[in-house]
């Protein structure tokens, strides 16, 4: 069973950087699609961004594309989530999620990590 661990989250002022790292356990997850979610209080869960397992295509959504870059590096295990000139609106719990097929859409993730909570300060 491969066990997902997300780090990096923290405080950072609007305009800042973080980068989250989401890291695999217990088995290799290089045949894995990954994707970051994040939801926001009171508010269900978004699509971020998304790479394939071989890291030949990523996807983002309109909010995040020119600020976020996604990678992996699947010697490590370790994907990651570049995030620049952040805003107060990206404020959320951020995720990361495994899946077969490379998808956008959430219920297709059948593997979860627990969050880790980014606050973009305006």
């Amino acid at each position: 069973q491969v066990q997902l661990v997300e780090s990096g989250g923290g405080l950072v002022q609007a305009g800042g950087s973080l980068r989250l790292s989401c890291a695999a356990s217990g088995r290799t997850f290089s045949s894995y699609a990954v994707g970051w979610f994040r939801q926001a209080p009171g508010k269900e869960r978004k699509f971020v961004a998304s790479i394939t397992w071989g890291g030949g295509s990523t996807y983002y959504a309109d909010s995040v594309k020119g600020r976020f870059t996604i990678s992996r590096d699947n010697a490590k295990n370790t994907v990651y989530l570049q995030m620049n000139s952040l805003k107060p609106e990206d404020t959320a719990v951020y995720y990361c999620a495994g899946t077969n097929i490379n998808t956008v859409v959430a219920a297709l993730y059948d593997l979860w990590g627990q969050g880790t909570q980014v606050t973009v300060s305006s």
